[in-house]
C-alpha cells in the first residue's frame, strides 16, 4: 500500500502527456471508485463526469479550452460538473437515505433548508455545485497518483460552449477539466516551487 504522504508529495500538475500510452479502462474505473469517497453536502454527491478520450471529443474539447495541447495528448480528459439543484428530491441519493432508515419527513426538511436558506439564490446555487465538484476533483487527482497516473487541472475554457459540446443541462455548471494521462518522460518536469506554510495561511482565534 502506497504511503499517503508520498501520494500528496508525487502528485504534480503535468504539461506534457505521453500520446502513445493510454489509461486502462479498469484503472480509470477504480481511480473513480477510489475518488467518490470524497465528502459532500449531506452526501448527496451533486456531480458527474464526462469523460472525453476519443480523438474527435477531445480536438473539439482543445478547440473551446484555450487550445491547450495537453487536452490532445492527455489519454482522456474529464469534465467534472457539479448540479446546482442536486439537493432537490429527484437525487437518488435521498431514495438510498430513506431506504438505510431515514425518513422521508426528514429528507423534505433538508430540501427546505437547502432551499430557503443554504442555497436561496442562484449564486449560493452554484457555489453548492462548485464546492462539492471540487472535493470530488481534488479526489480524482490524489486517487489518480496513487495508481501512478498524471493529471492536470485547468479552468481555462468556454463553460457554454462545453456545455453544448456535451449537452450539459442549464442547470449543471462545469467546475474543471481534469486532463489524465501518463507524463512525457522526454519533457521536464520543473521543481515544484514553495508552498505557503502554517504560519503564513493560518489565523488563531
Amino acid at each position: 500500500m502506497k504511503d499517503i504522504k508520498k501520494v500528496f508529495s508525487d502528485r504534480r500538475s503535468i504539461n506534457y502527456f505521453d500520446k502513445s500510452k493510454k489509461i486502462d479502462d479498469k484503472i480509470l474505473k477504480d481511480i473513480m471508485n477510489m475518488a467518490v469517497l470524497a465528502p459532500s453536502s449531506f452526501n448527496l454527491q451533486p456531480w458527474e463526469v464526462i469523460v472525453v478520450k476519443s480523438d474527435h471529443a477531445k480536438k473539439k474539447l482543445y478547440e473551446e479550452a484555450c487550445n491547450q495541447k495537453k487536452v490532445l495528448d492527455a489519454s482522456a480528459n474529464l469534465v467534472i460538473v457539479g448540479n446546482t439543484i442536486g439537493y432537490k428530491r429527484d437525487n437518488i441519493m435521498y431514495d438510498e437515505k430513506i431506504k438505510n432508515g431515514l425518513p422521508e419527513e426528514t429528507a423534505e426538511k433538508i430540501i427546505e433548508t437547502s432551499e430557503n436558506d443554504l442555497y436561496p439564490t442562484q449564486e449560493k446555487k452554484v457555489a453548492f455545485a462548485v464546492r462539492n465538484s471540487s472535493l470530488l476533483a481534488m479526489s480524482i487527482m490524489y486517487a489518480a497518483k496513487y495508481y501512478d497516473v498524471d493529471t492536470h487541472p485547468m479552468i481555462g475554457f468556454n463553460e457554454e460552449k462545453v456545455k453544448e459540446l456535451f449537452d450539459i443541462q442549464k442547470h449543471k455548471t462545469v467546475t474543471m477539466i481534469i486532463s489524465i494521462g501518463y507524463h512525457d518522460d522526454s519533457k521536464e518536469i520543473k521543481p515544484r516551487e514553495r508552498r505557503l506554510q502554517y504560519d503564513e495561511i493560518v489565523k488563531e482565534y
